[in-house]
């Protein structure tokens, strides 16, 4: 397929310089110079400073860079990226704001905000193993009630000033072969009724008690206002009782794999710009022995219960189909059937950003639907 031939599987590496059985040390690689991109790296100091220097022997798709030398500068804290892109201390500034210093940035004098194509996914997940609900008949409900509860404009507006937007697949609008299944299903708009009435015709009883748990530090310090926004969200349906909880991304990274957290929140940047990877590392069949699913949620696991041969074939279908327009049927038909049992619930998507001195050129040449920012074409 056209967007995935044109990505690459994994960088092409010089044999003698990497080896093939262990990680090269970084000052060893920076020291041997095995660099075969427009830039090769002439110092770097993890986490602090990365100094780029043209390389003069690639002759490659990109060209030769608009700038001989690009200093890469590492920060810990948003808010110091902040301050440095303010005060023009640095020349651009590219992910980890917040919405709010975005927002500040855009009032800033001899400052531009970039806007681009994003791909960048925000979503929750359901464990069907250890949510509530005592058969899978209710925990079914209780995923489809929560859909209908959750206010993802409030969500795009309030807690990310519209940097984000409302998700209504797990592929973003802007793919190909996206479709809005979320809001077809359960509407543009919270449904209490519809909410209400899922729980009912399962027997479940409420309030509902939910275990939900969040990063605070992996994706962005706004998650806590966008977890506590949902939280008040689902509450406010007299629905739910949700008891809140953040762990630490070390500790969580290792928790949600192994059944630690009933419902909660993941991200997702795309490998490469199809409709494939937003489905197949969700929904894709896995087992002990066999990768699928990354959020081991159980969804689609061989010889339980929640195994989905149904949506194994709509995947083995879409991804060796030659034809567009019968591809794009079934990228239908798969979002469509996740729409209907809601394993994962997508919420928002986000743009790329990024912030330029005046007088900085190639900014929007880099911000594009392959998800890489690229240095070559910045100039000053």
């Amino acid at each position: 397929f056209p967007q995935i031939l044109v990505t690459s599987a994994g960088p092409i590496v010089d044999e003698e310089t990497y080896p093939a059985d262990k990680v090269l040390p970084d000052d060893e690689a920076v020291k041997a110079n095995g660099f075969s991109g427009p830039y090769t790296i002439s110092s770097y100091d993890k986490n602090e400073l990365a100094e780029f220097t043209a390389n003069p022997d690639y002759d490659g798709t990109y060209g030769t860079p608009a700038e001989d030398v690009v200093t890469l500068k590492y920060y810990a804290k948003s808010e110091n990226l902040k301050l440095d892109i303010q005060n023009k201390s640095i020349d651009v500034a590219y992910r980890s704001l917040t919405p709010t210093d975005i927002a500040d940035l855009e009032k800033e004098d001899g400052i531009t905000v970039h806007q681009g194509a994003g791909g960048e996914l925000r979503y929750v997940v359901f464990n069907l193993d250890t949510m509530p609900g005592g058969t899978a008949e209710q925990k079914l409900a209780v995923r489809q009630a929560v859909a209908s509860s959750v206010d993802r404009a409030e969500l795009s507006t309030d807690v990310y000033q519209d940097t984000y937007t409302p998700a209504w697949s797990m592929v973003p609008e802007g793919q190909t072969g996206a479709t809005e299944a979320f809001k077809e299903l359960y509407g543009a708009e919270p449904n209490l009724d519809a909410a209400t009435k899922y729980l009912s015709d399962a027997g479940v009883t409420t309030p509902v008690e939910v275990q939900l748990q969040y990063n605070p530090d992996h994706y962005g310090s706004s998650s806590d206002q966008e977890y506590s926004a949902i939280k008040r969200q689902l509450e406010d349906t007299g629905l739910f009782t949700v008891n809140l909880q953040s762990t630490e991304w070390n500790t969580y990274s290792e928790e949600f794999p192994t059944d630690g957290y009933p419902v909660f929140q993941l991200g997702w940047f795309p490998d490469f710009p199809d409709a494939d990877n937003y489905l197949s590392p969700f929904l894709a069949p896995y087992s002990a022995d066999k990768a699928g699913n990354f959020t081991n949620s159980h969804y689609n696991e061989d010889g339980t219960p929640h195994s989905d041969p149904e949506m194994t074939a709509l995947l083995e279908s879409e991804r060796t189909d030659g034809d567009p327009t019968t591809r794009a049927a079934t990228l239908a038909q798969i979002q469509t059937r996740l729409a209907e049992q809601v394993p994962f619930l997508p919420l928002l998507t986000g743009t790329s950003v990024a912030i330029a001195v005046d007088g900085v050129k190639g900014v929007a040449d880099t911000l594009d639907p392959s998800f890489k920012f690229r240095f070559t074409s910045l100039s000053q």
